[in-house]
């Protein structure tokens, strides 16, 4: 890989970490909202509030600041962009069932070993497919 690829590679994962911590403190912040301000009942219903904040945040983090890839269709690039989410949410579901649930192993760890996948996965799949 040419020096110029690989250091624009670096940028975009650098920019890509950011994205996501942006994306995550909005999600938080908006879950902290429904269950302090607003009162929700439960957590998970308040979670799925604050995930749609949440990965509106990352879509357009993605497009205009880690892929830079407004030339693409917003409609097109949206689905593909939830689709490989609804894919990766199943995924992490079942690395988390399998790691717990079935084997036992702390939550935790499963948690985060679930998380880095899903990490790396989304990098690769939005680079290549949606933001390409």
């Amino acid at each position: 890989m040419p020096a110029s690829a690989s250091a624009a590679l670096g940028g975009q994962v650098v920019r890509y970490i950011i994205n996501g911590l942006f994306a995550t403190a909005i999600h938080f912040g908006v879950l902290r909202f429904c269950m302090e301000v607003l009162h929700f009942p439960l957590a998970g219903e308040a979670n799925a509030v604050a995930a749609c904040f949440g990965i509106t945040a990352s879509f357009l983090g993605s497009r205009y600041f880690v892929f830079r890839g407004q030339e693409g269709s917003l409609v097109r690039q949206g689905s593909l962009f939830l689709g490989i989410y609804a894919v990766i949410a199943l995924l992490h579901a079942t690395v988390m069932y399998v790691w717990a649930d079935r084997l036992g192993f702390d939550y935790r760890v499963g948690f985060v070993l679930a998380t880095c996948m899903q990490m790396a996965f989304s990098f690769v799949a939005n680079k290549l497919l949606v933001f390409k």
